[in-house]
Parts: C-alpha cells; structure tokens; sequence
C-alpha cells in the first residue's frame, strides 16, 4: 500500500505542482488542499491527467470548522471535501477547498467535470450554505422550500428557528416562530482511555 501511495503522491506533485497548498498522508489515504481560486482546475486536471485518471466523484460534502474538535479554528471557516475515484488506476484522493468568505461561504461548481457533483453540490448548499457558481439549478433539496438557515452550520439552533402544525381552523399546515424553550444538550463525555481502541 505504502508503494501505491508513494506513485499516487508523485502524479499528483507533477501533475498539480504548485496548486497543491497541502497534501496528507493519513490511514492509507492521501488528501490535498487547493485553494479556490485553483479548485476547478485543479479538479479538471484531477480527472484528465492520464497519470490520475480520477473519473469518478464518489462523494461531495460541506465542512463547517468553527468548532474543529472542540477547539477555536484560526483559518477559513467553510470547507468543501470531494471523494474521487480512478476506475483506471484503482486509487483514491480526497480533494479540500475552503471558501474564501466565511460571510458569504462560495467555490466553483464541478458539475460540468462530474454530473454527480449536481445533488451533492445541492445539499451542501443547503445545509451549509455554500454557493457554488455555475451551478444551474442551486435550490435546497433537503429542508423545505420556506426553511430559513443551513442546519449543519455549528451556529444553527438546535431546536430551529420555526415548527409547522396543521391548523384544523384553516386546514392547511402552517408556519410559526419556535414555542419550545431553548436548552443545552450535554452529550455524555466517555472518560476511558482508549475508548473504542483509540489511542
């Protein structure tokens, strides 16, 4: 495995050269940083490279880091990670971009690179936020048309910001300010040492 990733990290060194801010060698997986000004290139170049031939996007997701680990994050705040797969050369690479804006969180869209970013693209922008541009059809497809916010930011309420009840009155659903009082959730804290066989 180690040789595998040794030849799969050097394709990418030539082929990407200095568009490579960061690479990772982690569990037997090899993940790069691009910035997003490189991103679509980069992500065309991914596929395209006979070396790399990464012709399938098997996973695309929105990150939000403001909490990383429990931790204060000092970087970008949003992150989309893409999962490719080469069918050729049987090997995968993870690709990160942050976005340039935490106010206004937005990368290019690779819809026109693999058709199944379309979906993954659509639900990262509605969990997180995340504009991607190109995009043609960037509308949620997970909340409900009239939701406000992205729930997967760490920000988002826990509760939400509205519930919606049938009205037997006017016989339709309708839409309301939440009326449950907010709290916090302590999650059970595991105190063991190598809980889990982690180390």
């Amino acid at each position: 495995m180690t040789q595998k990733l040794d030849t799969l990290q050097a394709a990418l060194e030539a082929a990407l050269g200095a568009q490579i801010q960061a690479l990772v060698r982690a569990r037997g997986e090899i993940t790069i940083t691009v910035s997003a000004a490189d991103y679509l290139a980069a992500a065309k170049t991914l596929r395209d490279a006979p070396a790399l031939k990464f012709e399938q996007l098997m996973d695309l997701c929105g990150l939000d880091f403001s909490d990383y680990k429990n931790e204060p994050w000092d970087g970008l705040r949003y992150a989309v990670v893409s999962h490719l797969l080469s069918v050729t050369h049987n090997w995968r690479v993870r690709l990160k971009v942050f976005c340039p804006d935490d106010e206004l969180p937005a990368v290019a869209s690779v819809t026109e690179l693999w058709a199944s970013a379309n979906w993954f693209e659509r639900e990262a922008f509605d969990l997180y936020g995340i504009l991607f541009e190109g995009h043609l059809d960037l509308r949620r497809i997970l909340t409900d048309y009239g939701f406000i916010g992205h729930p997967m930011r760490k920000d988002f309420p826990v509760s939400g910001n509205v519930e919606m009840r049938y009205d037997a009155e006017k016989k339709r659903v309708i839409y309301q300010p939440v009326s449950i009082e907010p709290r916090e959730n302590t999650p059970r804290v595991v105190r063991e040492d190598n809980y889990g066989g982690l180390h």
